[in-house]
């Protein structure tokens, strides 16, 4: 999005950047801390909550930013805005809540408290860029109807892998070919692994062993692309993806799949494992104009009937910054569901488990998750992986047994499952929203 450069730089010659709010400050949200402090003119961030109030402070004093303070009301949010400062709290409605916020930055990975965070800005018309497809591959569809409703941006981020795959998409669809396949590219698929075999991996980079192991056992992936297909109406060829093990490059791969199918399916996402250029993105187009596609084989991208297109990276924070001012100035959404959930992200028993087990969470040591397309999830009454944690089995489910919602006793009380229930019922009905 080239001329987001000059919005932003005119918005600072202005002395009115756009001023955001970040809920979460782990090892994503310093790095988009940073970047907003330093390489982002014509915008602040004005406000960081986290849980733990000294991992805000982390993000905002490694940014270079030692004059903040510390606020536990709306009015003292308020004020610190008001007066340029910036401010770190414990508690997230607050960023919800004040006047003088343009957007929110949700980095929390969490279903349930994003569920509330979301809910929250929206009630007080706030745009609002997730990282976070965990909650957006559960519920997504429904918080854009209230988004929608209430005037308000909700959208994943540009730089993460599905933001990057849209750009991709949007791009293709621009120049005239019809996207039959929207790709990501992963290094390493063992649906296996837990915290303790990530371990060392994640005090390498300096990271949390359970969000590594969601990368690692497929569950990440799973509702990246559980995304991509919610915004493009796409499907999966199969429960869990086609996940060819490759070792070439992307371009190489167009034979590998059934143009026939892909367009009855409506185009699909997929992924594959140890391609080039990794860690990249791809999307498989066609075209049915001949003389277009004399074109294409004259420009390199050969004869077809599918045409390989990449981004051979993605940048995570650097671009989270971006997605905010499309969404500010020029309410842009960068990736969000266009209507009913098209794909879920199912419960999957990573090793036998027991009658009165309670589930663990995501990236951790009882379950993973697997794309389904959402009629089957609906019809078999599979349980989403995002509303996995907390609950208690009813009876034993062998290793690598997708869940029901019949296999389980849901916590009492949850947002997510009554916004969940609500979506079931509104994209089944067309009904219109009710209270939550």
């Amino acid at each position: 999005m080239i001329i987001i450069d000059r919005a932003l730089q005119a918005r600072a010659e202005a002395g009115n950047p756009i001023k955001v709010g970040m809920i979460g400050a782990g090892f994503m949200g310093r790095g988009i801390a940073n970047q907003i402090a330093n390489s982002v003119p014509g915008m602040e961030l004005v406000a960081i909550s986290n849980r733990d109030v000294e991992a805000a402070k982390r993000a905002y004093t490694e940014a270079g930013i030692e004059n903040y303070q510390v606020v536990s009301t709306v009015t003292d949010l308020e004020d610190s805005i008001a007066h340029d400062g910036y401010a770190v709290t414990e508690d997230a409605m607050l960023l919800c809540r004040a006047a003088g916020i343009d957007a929110l930055i949700e980095v929390t990975g969490a279903v349930e408290f994003g569920a509330h965070v979301v809910m929250e800005a929206i009630a007080h018309h706030k745009h609002v860029v997730m990282m976070n497809a965990e909650l957006d591959g559960t519920v997504g569809s429904i918080l854009k109807v209230y988004a929608d409703k209430a005037g308000v941006v909700l959208s994943a981020c540009d730089g993460d892998q599905p933001g990057v795959q849209m750009n991709l998409y949007r791009f293709v669809k621009s120049i005239g070919l019809t996207p039959l396949l929207c790709g990501n590219i992963k290094g390493l698929q063992d649906p296996y692994r837990n915290p303790t075999t990530q371990e060392a991996f994640a005090k390498r980079w300096g990271q949390k062993a359970h969000m590594v192991t969601s990368f690692a056992d497929g569950t990440k992936i799973s509702f990246e692309q559980a995304i991509v297909a919610n915004a493009t109406g796409m499907q999966v060829a199969q429960r869990g993806m086609l996940g060819f093990n490759f070792s070439g490059h992307v371009d190489e791969m167009t034979h590998m799949y059934d143009v026939e199918q892909l367009k009855q399916l409506g185009g699909i996402v997929d992924y594959v494992v140890g391609a080039k250029p990794g860690p990249g993105v791809f999307v498989f187009g066609t075209h049915d104009d001949p003389k277009q596609q004399h074109y294409l084989n004259l420009y390199k991208l050969g004869e077809g009937p599918l045409y390989s297109f990449y981004t051979p990276y993605h940048l995570c924070h650097f671009e989270v910054p971006l997605s905010v001012a499309r969404a500010v100035l020029f309410q842009d959404y960068v990736l969000s569901p266009i209507d009913g959930p098209r794909v879920d992200v199912v419960t999957t028993a990573k090793i036998d488990l027991k009658a009165g087990d309670t589930l663990d969470g995501i990236g951790y040591y009882m379950t993973y998750g697997q794309c389904e397309n959402s009629n089957i999830v609906s019809g078999q009454n599979l349980l989403p992986m995002g509303l996995a944690e907390g609950c208690r089995l009813k009876r034993d489910i062998p290793k690598d047994q997708v869940l029901t919602y019949n296999d389980v006793e849901l916590p009492e009380g949850r947002l997510c499952d009554k916004l969940r229930a609500e979506q079931n019922a509104h994209f089944a009905t067309g009904k219109t929203l009710a209270a939550v």
